[in-house]
């Protein structure tokens, strides 16, 4: 069996191949997770959640590049590692003080700080409370937003945020769906009616209302968002699982498997999961997508990620109104974001269903 599953996964790629929607959906979600790994190395502010503020310079346009003196802080910081960075990224050993303009006058720095625009003010540090090189200029490519941090950076450290939404609510809905599926086909009878009760009783909510239940119950945070999610996406894949497993049951090699004597649990995860991948991996990448969107719609209502994480939706919310005056490009941005990856996930989930031809074997 392992030979003629190999062969069929061989054809199932070579099919999705051809799928140019497919493997321009794939490149992208490719892409997205690179960009999720390394974000605090990719980003221009690589500090933890890229919340550095500079209220002097909130709402700059696209494009923008500022001048900055970089003060020393005065906590004493440790050596971080690889690993430190990877996952929380790098504290900041320096303010970044906004200027128009500096001169060096013996040990001092004299600077004109940047207040608002067409106001400055002068000021002086000596050498020992600045940076060896005490003056650095940043671009923001996509502007700031209205705490003056940068857009670019806090999009990138989004994309972790919204695909680790995305992957552990789809293994959570997976695995509630698989297993409650699999009892319901396999067994029938009154476990199968109890199990379609609940999965009606489940699907006759509102999928916003069950996430806003599930979230005040659980409290606002990271981690409750993913489970909140999770347990409110099992419902379709339960309902597949089940349809799926009453098909396969009735064939000749599960039969076998019970004329031998095969425990109920064997059977369906040595025989039928198996057989069964190609539906529930499609309905995965559109259950990715969903969770992405939902995620999103969340933490816009202010019941999802909370500040300082960059969330998209977080995002959308803080600068919205942006959107009617010069600036629109501080809310477009993740709203873009968004769009990109969902359709990444569905292209690539269509192109699942056509290589693994599952309609085939739902229909």
């Amino acid at each position: 069996m392992s030979s003629t599953t190999t062969t069929s996964s061989q054809a199932a790629w070579r099919r999705l191949r051809k799928n140019k929607g497919a493997i321009a959906g794939l490149i992208v979600i490719s892409l997205a997770v690179l960009v999720a790994v390394f974000a605090y190395f990719i980003a221009p502010d690589n500090s933890p959640y890229a919340n550095r503020m500079i209220l002097e310079i909130g709402g700059e346009k696209p494009g923008t590049t500022r001048q900055f003196l970089q003060v020393k802080k005065e906590t004493g910081f440790a050596a971080e590692g690889f690993f430190t960075q990877l996952l929380n990224g790098k504290q900041d050993k320096y303010y970044y003080v906004p200027i128009t303009s500096h001169t060096l006058n013996g040990d001092n720095v004299i600077v004109q700080k940047y207040i608002d625009e067409g106001l400055t003010e002068r000021q002086a540090y000596h050498q020992t409370q600045v940076a060896a090189t005490p003056v650095t200029s940043i671009t923001f490519w996509l502007g700031t937003d209205k705490y003056g941090r940068d857009i670019l950076s806090r999009l990138i450290i989004g994309t972790r945020i919204s695909l680790s939404v995305g992957l552990i609510a789809v293994v959570i809905s997976i695995s509630i769906g698989l297993v409650l599926g699999s009892l319901a086909g396999y067994i029938r009878g009154r476990t199968d009616s109890a199990i379609m009760w609940f999965i009606n009783v489940i699907w006759s909510i509102p999928t916003l209302l069950l996430v806003f239940a599930i979230t005040l119950a659980l409290g606002k945070g990271f981690w409750q968002v993913f489970i909140a999610v999770g347990l409110t996406m099992w419902v379709n894949v339960a309902r597949l699982v089940r349809g799926q497993v009453l098909a396969v049951r009735e064939m000749e090699y599960i039969e076998a498997t019970r004329a031998l004597g095969f425990s109920g649990a064997r059977t369906i995860v040595r025989h039928i999961w198996p057989n069964i991948i190609g539906p529930v991996v499609v309905i995965a990448a559109s259950n990715f997508a969903s969770a992405i969107v939902i995620e999103a719609g969340l933490s816009f209502l202010g019941v999802g990620v909370q500040p300082p994480q960059p969330s998209w939706g977080l995002m959308i919310k803080e600068n919205y109104n942006f959107i009617i005056t010069n600036n629109p490009m501080l809310a477009l941005a993740p709203g873009f974001a968004i769009m990109i990856l969902v359709l990444a996930f569905n292209l690539l989930g269509n192109g699942l269903r056509d290589a693994m031809n599952v309609r085939g074997k739902t229909g």
